[in-house]
């Protein structure tokens, strides 16, 4: 036995989504039209649709949930301000590096950036000490 896959037209999409628009919801067209997929019209409100769907999502948190995101706002915004400082800090020295360099006539040497503890005893194995 064949299967058999009902293909809808622009034009009577573009019908179902004025429906909508017009007031009426997504299960009364469904079953208006014998629409079977539960996501099908959804997609066609979403591509034709004027204002989109006409409900929007609430989100519902406990006082400790709003605490706690303002919490970390707060510490993000802190972070935020200190890695500020540290970049115009570190601008600072290379421009005075710079200058001294080219006051004196001499390369200063720059090391890498130092090795975390980590990076350190995975080099010391590396080397067998």
């Amino acid at each position: 036995m064949k299967k058999t896959y009902k293909r809808y037209g622009e034009a009577f999409k573009r019908q179902v989504v004025k429906e909508y628009e017009a007031g009426a919801s997504v299960n009364s067209l469904q079953k208006k039209y014998d629409i079977r997929g539960s996501a099908t019209i959804a997609g066609w409100i979403k591509k034709y649709a004027r204002d989109g769907f006409r409900h929007e999502i609430i989100q519902i948190q406990t006082t400790e949930d709003i605490q706690r995101i303002k919490t970390l706002e707060d510490k993000i915004q802190e972070l935020e301000q200190a890695l500020g400082k540290i970049m115009l800090e570190k601008l600072k020295l290379e421009s005075t590096v710079e200058e001294l360099e080219e006051s004196y006539g001499v390369e200063i040497k720059k090391n890498d950036a130092p090795l975390s503890s980590v990076s350190r005893s995975k080099s010391k194995k590396a080397d067998g000490r």
